[in-house]
Order: C-alpha cells, then structure tokens, then sequence
C-alpha cells in the first residue's frame, strides 16, 4: 500500500510529482477527494495512505485535493453524513459559532486599542485617534480579509502599526492612482516612502502644536467618509 504523501499536480490528472521529483501513477481504485470540506479530508486522511495534492502559484499554495482510495472517501462521507444530520452536531455548530463571535468581538476591541497605543496622539487629537482605530480595526481585523491584522506570526503592536500604515497608504495618499514601474522592488520603495510620509503626518498629531487642519491629509481622511481599501492591503 502507497504511504501517505505530499505531491504536485502534473498535466496527466492521474499522475502527481513527489517533492523529491519523482512521478507516481496514482493508484487503480483511488478517487480524488476536492478540497473543501475540512471534516472529511480528516476522516479520510486518517483512515489510511492518502497524497495530498499541493500546488505553488507565485508565493501561496493551493490544496488540489485528496487522492485516496475510493471506499475510504465514500465511507468516510457516509459516516459524517449521518453525523452531521443529528441535533447534536448542529447544537455543536451553534455554539462554534457563537464563541468564533465572542472571539472576533474581543479581537476587534483589543486591536483598536492597540492601534490606540501606537498613535498616542495628543490630547488634543485624542478624538482623531479614536476614529481612526475604528477605522482601521474595521478594516483590517475581519476573518478572512487578508490583511496583517489576521496574522499570529508577528506581535499585536507590530500588526497594529502595518495596519496603521496600510490604512494611511490607501486614505491619505494617491497610491491607488499611481502607476508604478512593473521593477522588481518598485512597489516595495513606493510603500516605504509613502510610509515615511505617513509617519510624519502622524507624528503632527503627537504634539500639541496646531496644525492646519485642511490642508492635513489625515484630518481630510477623518473628516470624510472612508473608500474601503483594497482586501489584503
């Protein structure tokens, strides 16, 4: 019996690519299982030797799906059928839901205030502050939305202050209309220097100094309603 592997599509639907370059005929009576259903994958990975199917485009990697024998899917999609149907599963589902709520909920809040903790505008701009959490914790923190906010990887005041930036870049800046060099490395030297743009914008804030209001990019952004930025930005 094939043991359970990580393998790369090929263009033969049922040939696949090991990751040490090698090609394997999947074997007769196996099915490809979809991605999709994360329950199911499960159940079937753990019923016995399975290649997953992974697939590299650009920076991120795709599920293909599950080759695996065809009696362990069907019987694993029956069982979890019959499981999914009882009362129990869907009170499970319920109350997944309403604590994944309470979570997102409780999220949000610590992130605006972190993003509070990285403005620390003055007094005088406290109320700029406050709007500006809002703003950019409803940007930034949805699931799914791609964005540094939804990362683990790095500290909530680091993902606080990427947002602040991101946010910043797309209200405060002509970065949506400029037309940038396809040069490896030239989007990246735009973001840094509109970033140091921003950091100066914000610092105004930090003083109690007055500063022209209408003539300040930040203040402009505040004052008018947000465009939604770009997902991932």
């Amino acid at each position: 019996m094939p043991d359970s592997l990580t393998v790369g599509p090929t263009a033969d639907p049922r040939r696949v690519r090991t990751q040490d370059g090698r090609f394997l005929t999947v074997p007769e009576g196996w099915a490809l299982l979809p991605p999709g259903d994360a329950g199911l994958t499960r159940r079937v990975k753990a019923a016995g030797p399975s290649w997953t199917v992974q697939e590299k485009v650009g920076r991120k990697l795709f599920s293909r799906g599950v080759w695996a024998p065809e009696a362990h899917i069907v019987q694993a999609r029956a069982a979890l059928d019959a499981e999914r149907a009882t009362p129990a599963y869907e009170k499970k589902l319920a109350a997944g839901r309403a604590r994944r709520a309470r979570e997102q909920e409780e999220y949000e809040v610590d992130f605006a205030n972190a993003v509070l903790r990285f403005l620390a505008f003055s007094p005088a701009w406290l109320p700029h502050a406050k709007r500006m959490a809002v703003l950019v914790a409803a940007h930034a923190t949805p699931v799914g939305s791609g964005t540094v906010a939804r990362t683990e990887r790095i500290p909530i005041e680091r993902r606080a202050e990427a947002a602040v930036i991101a946010w910043m870049r797309h209200q405060t800046t002509s970065y949506d209309d400029m037309r940038i060099a396809r040069v490896k490395g030239a989007r990246r030297e735009v973001r840094r220097e509109l970033a140091d743009i921003s950091r100066a914008v914000l610092d105004l804030h930090r003083r109690d100094t007055p500063h022209g209001s209408a003539s300040c990019p930040l203040c402009t952004a505040l004052a008018a309603p947000a465009k939604p930025p770009p997902a991932g930005t």
